[in-house]
């Protein structure tokens, strides 16, 4: 099995084992809906809420190495674990708490990367939306390849009014305006 396939496995197990809600996000969900590209670590969504991020990140920390002197208070500062698996392998955990990360947890579907390798990944049209709210440009790179990977599958509907809450939120109303240049582009 490929070994980043089998350390985001690994945690997924240990997740799963304590039925928490998670899926995957970032370069391994852009594998199954964007452009295959390459990528050194996992990204978890864990649905912690607000207020129980330590309890989850002590639990995770009793079980996987951290990346920092630091772990736990810039995990608690910043909402994202950063650990380590035993084969080396670092894994991002983000604290979600968001009603649209609630909804891309409910949405989440199984995905087999290989045999015996099924993990729950966000769908297409929440990957789109997460990475044009970071908005870096290797972020908007990636939601160009989702669109033009699942060109006329996306729900630009669904990706439009949470991109419009987002943007909102995050005041950066060039957000839902890039969305919209790149769903045109690509239907």
């Amino acid at each position: 099995m490929n070994e980043l396939f089998k350390a985001a496995k690994e945690v997924a197990d240990f997740m799963t084992e304590r039925e928490w809600r998670f899926c995957l996000i970032g370069g391994l969900a852009v594998v199954c809906w964007g452009e295959v590209r390459f990528t050194q670590d996992a990204d978890i969504s864990l649905l912690t809420g607000y207020g129980s991020e330590e309890r989850f990140a002590r639990t995770l920390l009793e079980r996987f190495a951290g990346r920092l002197t630091n772990t736990l208070e810039f995990a608690l500062r910043n909402r994202v674990l950063l650990l380590r698996t035993v084969s080396g392998i670092p894994i991002d955990v983000s604290f979600s708490a968001l009603p649209f990360e609630l909804e891309m947890l409910e949405r989440a579907v199984t995905f087999e990367f290989e045999e015996d390798c099924a993990l729950p990944v966000c769908t297409a049209e929440d990957l789109f939306v997460m990475k044009l709210f970071a908005s870096r440009p290797k972020d908007v790179m990636d939601a160009e390849s989702i669109a033009v990977r699942q060109r006329g599958k996306l729900d630009t509907g669904y990706v439009l009014r949470h991109l419009k809450e987002l943007s909102e939120l995050k005041e950066e109303p060039a957000m839902l305006s890039t969305a919209k240049r790149i769903l045109e582009v690509r239907s």
